[in-house]
């Protein structure tokens, strides 16, 4: 057994990797605010989405139980998470497989590099991986002359288009059929020139596509959904069969894992196999659940390489409010129902995890002050805590981490005079009378009078009583 260990708490390192964005969010919503079309597809795709979950998930008499059950599981996990991936690393050596750690991107991405060149491959075929797009691995790759190929559709629409994702589980979401086929048509070698917009037509257009690829390379990279510990058995769940050719046909097979996707026992992946096709394409179950242990001789890959990653994860593990985070299982459930993604979309977020769960995750992943805007890219309604199949209590978090956010001097100023003023109870009734006073001078009655008015322009002022409590009191 190689030397195991968990990270520091280091946050993950600046440069490398898709986590923090180039502007900060109040920016990048407004551009994509501005862009009717991105609406209108967002508006769309969510809505349906969450019809089709709901749809099943009403059929569940104990999901409130199952529910309880997933963020139970995931609890004693983050308590034993040494414990537990020393546990895999051995079951995952005793099965034939090669475990690295991973303190970062920067080692992950030498990692896999590394291990592709010593093939001698070319050309690596990807299955659908957060955690690849976070390290930034296909930039490394290139980098090293290895061509990375993209086999999930929407990922394929992706780097086709030199775009970036938009959603955790539908990362082209922000795109219209009518737009897939321009991508297409622009950058798919050999396509059909009279190829249409129809959604079964893309799709052949992508498998013809993909089919020399998946028969002629001879490594893959995929991420994971769940480790189990007991068995060393990784299992990644999709909707369209191309993991299960990248899992089963290449010689060597590379996965990346961040370290929190372990999970104690088999016996726990009855839980999740249950909440996650529920809560994120609304299905009673995946089309596809590929299960893997080690290696066993004529039969799949013939070595197999887990990565497991930490790149800041140590450092959401020590934060005892935020380490929720490290609970998702990536459904996708709160981008669904959040109406601030409905309308900005996940570009917007900077970071490959967008939505509610990536504007907690991302800013404890790279550190708050490198991504101090995101927790702020909330209304706190609570849909996502609702909507979460493991319960976390993201509005909590987001609370918690907009206290860590670096504040302007002159908010600190004012904070600092309010609290003086509430210390002070003469100020305080004098501050209660203008403040009366000031509901005439202000936007409708709702805002503040320069120069406090940047404070009310995105917010509205309570209305202050007619008559104060200590008023009222005096008078009897």
């Amino acid at each position: 057994m190689t030397r195991s260990f968990l990270g520091m708490p280091a946050t993950a390192p600046p440069g490398v990797g898709h986590l923090r964005g180039t502007e900060p969010f109040p920016a990048a919503a407004r551009r994509a605010l501005a862009d009717a079309q991105l609406r209108r597809n967002l508006g769309h795709a969510t809505a349906t989405i969450r019809g089709r979950s709901a749809a099943v998930i009403g059929e569940v008499p104990d999901w409130p139980g199952l529910r309880a059950a997933g963020r139970a599981i995931k609890t004693d996990t983050m308590a034993r998470l040494p414990e537990l991936l020393e546990q895999l690393e051995a079951a995952v050596t005793a099965a034939g497989g090669t475990v690295h750690w991973a303190a970062d991107a920067v080692q992950a991405n030498r990692i896999v590099t590394d291990l592709v060149r010593a093939t001698g491959a070319d050309r690596v075929m990807k299955v659908k991986s957060m955690a690849t797009q976070e390290i930034g691995l296909n930039e490394a790759l290139e980098a090293a002359g290895i061509e990375p190929v993209e086999t999930d559709l929407a990922e394929l629409i992706v780097q086709l288009g030199d775009d970036r994702p938009s959603h955790i589980l539908v990362p082209a979401i922000h795109r219209n059929r009518s737009e897939i086929r321009e991508i297409f048509l622009r950058a798919m070698p050999g396509v059909d020139r009279a190829l249409t917009d129809e959604p079964a037509a893309l799709a052949a257009a992508a498998r013809r596509h993909l089919r020399q690829t998946f028969l002629s390379t001879r490594v893959a990279v995929s991420g994971a959904n769940f480790a189990v510990a007991e068995t060393g058995t990784l299992a990644v769940v999709e909707s369209e069969g191309n993991g299960r050719m990248c899992l089963t046909l290449p010689e060597t097979l590379i996965t990346v894992m961040g370290i929190e996707k372990v999970i104690p026992t088999w016996r726990d992946l009855e839980v999740f196999l249950q909440l996650l096709p529920r809560a994120s394409t609304g299905e009673r179950m995946n089309p596809y659940t590929s299960m893997w242990t080690g290696i066993t001789p004529g039969d799949g890959p013939q070595a197999f390489h887990l990565v497991l990653l930490d790149n800041g994860r140590s450092a959401v593990l020590a934060d005892p409010v935020g380490r929720q985070a490290l609970h998702c299982i990536r459904c996708s459930a709160c981008l669904n129902v959040c109406p601030v993604y409905e309308r900005t979309g996940g570009h917007a977020y900077g970071s490959v995890y967008p939505g509610p769960i990536g504007a907690v995750l991302s800013p404890q992943l790279t550190g708050v002050a490198d991504n101090a805007s995101l927790p702020y890219a909330s209304s706190l309604c609570g849909a996502c805590y609702d909507a979460c199949p493991v319960m976390i209590d993201i509005p909590s978090i987001l609370v918690h981490l907009r206290g860590q956010a670096p504040h302007p001097k002159a908010e600190a100023t004012a904070m600092a005079a309010a609290a003086y003023t509430m210390d002070h109870p003469a100020l305080y009734a004098a501050a209660q009378r203008a403040a009366r006073l000031g509901r005439l001078a202000g936007r409708r009655g709702r805002g503040l009078p320069p120069p406090l008015s940047g404070w009310t322009a995105s917010r509205d002022l309570p209305e202050p009583p007619r008559q104060t409590f200590r008023q009222w009191w005096a008078e009897r």
